[in-house]
């Protein structure tokens, strides 16, 4: 038996919020341009997404707003915290997103940061705004299949159903 090819995948951070304020309309992965002691950094898992968003800049996509500590151990070679970082995609791949957040209501937004083979990389989404009343919506969807697999879990188990 040959070894699983699969790659190994390791969460750094994620934007739970990004997919409660927006409808994703399609997953990119980008690479992202680090320095000095950002990768330590980030394998102490000291990143937020809270407030990052993508944006176009002469003909690249720059992630602004991802907050990374500074590294404990740095000297005053320690990195900017919130400094602007370029994402590493190919060229045809910044062409079809640029061209969708052109035509409006589209905008670039960081879902997750993770270590891939190694290599940090950020899960870059094309995604429009939720109006409240989708929200609402979306949190009575969830309710309600919630409560569906409870029902079906007790069913299964054999319990008598709840009053």
């Amino acid at each position: 038996m040959s070894p699983s090819k699969q790659p190994e995948r390791r969460l750094i951070a994620s934007n739970k919020k990004a997919r409660h304020e927006y409808t994703v309309l399609r997953t990119y992965e980008a690479g992202i341009v680090l320095v000095g002691t950002e990768v330590k950094s980030l394998r102490e898992g000291r990143a937020s997404l809270v407030d990052a968003f993508a944006h176009e800049r002469d003909g690249e996509i720059v992630l602004y707003g991802l907050h990374i500590a500074e590294y404990a151990y740095g000297t005053w070679t320690n990195h900017a915290p919130r400094r602007n970082r370029k994402l590493l995609l190919h060229r045809a791949e910044i062409d079809r997103i640029l061209d969708k957040v052109r035509e409006g209501g589209v905008t670039m937004v960081p879902l997750s940061m993770y270590f891939e083979n190694g290599y940090a990389k950020v899960e870059l989404a094309l995604a429009k705004g939720k109006r409240s009343y989708d929200k609402r919506q979306t949190l009575a969807e969830r309710d309600a299949n919630r409560e569906i697999a409870r029902e079906l879990g007790r069913h299964l188990k054999g319990h008598p159903r709840r009053p």
